[in-house]
């Protein structure tokens, strides 16, 4: 729901829960700021937001290897441990929105690369991410603000 309004999304394959582990196809519940905007600058232009915003790069990637120094952190392709390859022949993450889920402070284990991201046009399950259709996602990114905060209520 945002601004009165519901939105259908799909979540993690494994539901929701309050303890988010890596892995477990869970979306984590609880109140998130959101980061930043990525777009994929060679598929549209960047949304209208007045949220941080950065066109991806072929070599984006995103560690979800507990352990890494990196873990739950921006990298660049290649990487020596697991990372998702941020720049996908699909999609889902022409627009990426980085949510503050285990980053401040990382815990390691806790969970990695949960975003906001493009749907499927089925609304199948994500691996733990939220993913709502384009021409939401692209409501909700124009009347975001600096410093906001996404609640997944359990």
């Amino acid at each position: 729901m945002f601004g009165g309004r519901w939105f259908p999304c799909a979540i993690g394959r494994s539901g929701r829960r309050a303890l988010k582990l890596e892995g477990d196809g869970a979306t984590p519940m609880g109140i998130y700021a959101v980061r930043r905007v990525f777009w994929r600058p060679d598929r549209g232009l960047p949304p209208r937001t007045r949220l941080p915003l950065r066109a991806l790069r072929p070599d984006d990637g995103w560690c979800d290897a507990p352990g890494d120094r990196n873990y739950n952190r921006l990298v660049r392709h290649p990487y020596a441990s697991s990372a998702e390859r941020l720049w996908r022949d699909d999609a889902l993450y022409d627009l990426v929105v980085i949510l503050g889920v285990n980053d401040c402070p990382r815990v390691q284990g806790r969970g990695s690369a949960i975003f906001m991201h493009l749907g499927r046009p089925d609304r199948a399950p994500t691996a733990g991410c939220i993913a709502l259709a384009r021409r939401d996602l692209t409501q909700v990114l124009s009347r975001l603000r600096h410093r906001a905060r996404f609640a997944i209520p359990g």
